[in-house]
C-alpha cells in the first residue's frame, strides 16, 4: 500500500516537470518566432533616412579652362575606321571588312582630315565619323612616311567641320599643360590630360628614319589615339598624337606627338602635292649592305639622274671601264657641309633639315682622293 503511494506521486512529480519544460519551449518558440518576423518585415515599414546630397561646388578656373577647351576642340576630333576588301564566294559580293580605328581632326573647311599614316596604312578603305555621328568614306589625298603623316579628304560635308587653331611648337616648355583628344580602344571622344615631360625627342619612323623634335608626354595616349591632336591649355594644335612608350602596348605615363611646326609646313605640301616636298641630289644611292661588304664608309653614289643637280655638278654614279668591262666604284659621299657621312641613312637625316634650293657643299671620295663638290639641292616636285 505504501510502495504504491510513493510511486504515484514520484509519476506525477514527472509529469509536472515535463509538462513545465515543454510550456518553457514553447515559450522560447515563440520568443524566436517574434524575432524572426520582426526581422523579416518589410523594407518599406521601416523608416530610413534620406541620403544628404551636397550642392554641387564652383568648379576650378583650370577646370572651367579645360572643359571648355575640350567643348571647343572636341567638334574638330574624327574617328577613322579602316577597311579591306573581301570577296564572299557564297553571294558574288565584295565585303568590308574592318581592320583597325584610329583618330583624325579637321585641317580646314574645304574636309581634309590630318592623321598618322601608321593608321590607314596597308588598308583598302576608310570611314571617318564626325562628332555628329554621321559616317563618310574618306578620300587619301597623300602621306609623308618620313614623318608618319597622312592626310585624307571627305567630300560634301562643307559646314559640318571646324578646324582647330594652329598654334606652334618651337617655343613650347617641359612642364607645360596638354591635352590629348582620340578614341583610345574606339572610345570616341576621350580626353586625357597632363604636361610636356620632354622635347626634341627622336621616335622610329619609316625606312629606318627617326622623327626628329618629336614632344613627349606623361598625358594617356593609349592606342586608337594615334592621329589625335595634342593641345595646349588654349586648345591650339600643338602635335599630332603618335606612339606610345609600353611594353603591354597600354599607355605607361610616356606618350610622343609630332610637333605641329612640322604639321604645319608638311600637311600643304600633301594637299598640294600628294607628298611631302624634299630636298633631292639627283642621285641613286647604293645599299648600305653592298657599300659594307666593298669595305666603303658613306653613301655610295649608283647612279646620276640625267638632268639633275648632280649632273650639273659633275657627281659619278657607277660605271664599267671601257677597256676591260669592270664595274667601277662611283663617287662617295663622306660628308654634307660639316656633317660627316657614313651611310646612306645619315645622308638622309642630314637632307631632312634642308630645303630645296640650299647651297651645299659635299665632300666626296673618287678614285681614293677627297674632292669638294659645290651642289645646289633639287626637289622632288615639279610645278
Amino acid at each position: 500500500m505504501e510502495l504504491r503511494r510513493s510511486g504515484s506521486v514520484l509519476d506525477s512529480l514527472l509529469a509536472r516537470l515535463v509538462l513545465l519544460l515543454v510550456l518553457v519551449l514553447v515559450a522560447y518558440l515563440a520568443y524566436r518566432v517574434r524575432t524572426l518576423e520582426a526581422a523579416l518585415a518589410p523594407i518599406h515599414e521601416k523608416t530610413i533616412a534620406p541620403a544628404v546630397i551636397v550642392p554641387k561646388g564652383k568648379l576650378s578656373d583650370l577646370e572651367q579652362s579645360t572643359t571648355r577647351m575640350f567643348a571647343k576642340a572636341s567638334q574638330a576630333v574624327v574617328h577613322i575606321t579602316t577597311l579591306n576588301l573581301q570577296s564572299d564566294p557564297f553571294h558574288l559580293k565584295i565585303l568590308e571588312v574592318p581592320r583597325g580605328t584610329g583618330s583624325g581632326f579637321a585641317w580646314d573647311e574645304q574636309g581634309h582630315i590630318v592623321t598618322n599614316l601608321h593608321v590607314i596604312q596597308d588598308a583598302q578603305k576608310a570611314r571617318i565619323t564626325l562628332p555628329d555621328h554621321s559616317e563618310w568614306p574618306a578620300q587619301l589625298v597623300g602621306v609623308s612616311s618620313r614623318h608618319d603623316l597622312a592626310v585624307l579628304r571627305i567630300v560634301g560635308a562643307a559646314g559640318r567641320l571646324k578646324p582647330l587653331p594652329i598654334g606652334t611648337s618651337h617655343d613650347l616648355l617641359v612642364g607645360q599643360q596638354v591635352a590629348a583628344i582620340g578614341s583610345p580602344f574606339g572610345l570616341d571622344y576621350t580626353l586625357s590630360t597632363g604636361i610636356i615631360s620632354g622635347l626634341g625627342r627622336e621616335i622610329p619612323g619609316s625606312r629606318d628614319l627617326p622623327i626628329r623634335g618629336a614632344i613627349q608626354t606623361d598625358a594617356a595616349i593609349n592606342p586608337g589615339n594615334s592621329g589625335g591632336p595634342l593641345l595646349d591649355s588654349g586648345g591650339r594644335l600643338i602635335g599630332v598624337n603618335a606612339a606610345i612608350y609600353s611594353p603591354s602596348g597600354a599607355s605607361a605615363g610616356i606618350g610622343f606627338a609630332i610637333p605641329v611646326d612640322t604639321v604645319a609646313r608638311v600637311v600643304p605640301e600633301l594637299i598640294r602635292y600628294g607628298h611631302e616636298v624634299k630636298p633631292v641630289l639627283g642621285v641613286e644611292l647604293a645599299n648600305d649592305v653592298v657599300t659594307y661588304r666593298l669595305g666603303i664608309r658613306g653613301a655610295m653614289i649608283a647612279a646620276v639622274a640625267p638632268g639633275s643637280a648632280a649632273e650639273t655638278a659633275g657627281l659619278i654614279g657607277v660605271r664599267r671601264d671601257e677597256k676591260t668591262g669592270q664595274l667601277l666604284v662611283g663617287d662617295v659621299i663622306v660628308k654634307l657641309n660639316e656633317q660627316r657621312i657614313t651611310s646612306t641613312r645619315d645622308l638622309h637625316k642630314v637632307l631632312d633639315g634642308l630645303q630645296p634650293g640650299l647651297e651645299v657643299q659635299l665632300t666626296i671620295v673618287r678614285d681614293g682622293k677627297q674632292i669638294q663638290v659645290p651642289l645646289r639641292l633639287g626637289t622632288n616636285v615639279e610645278e
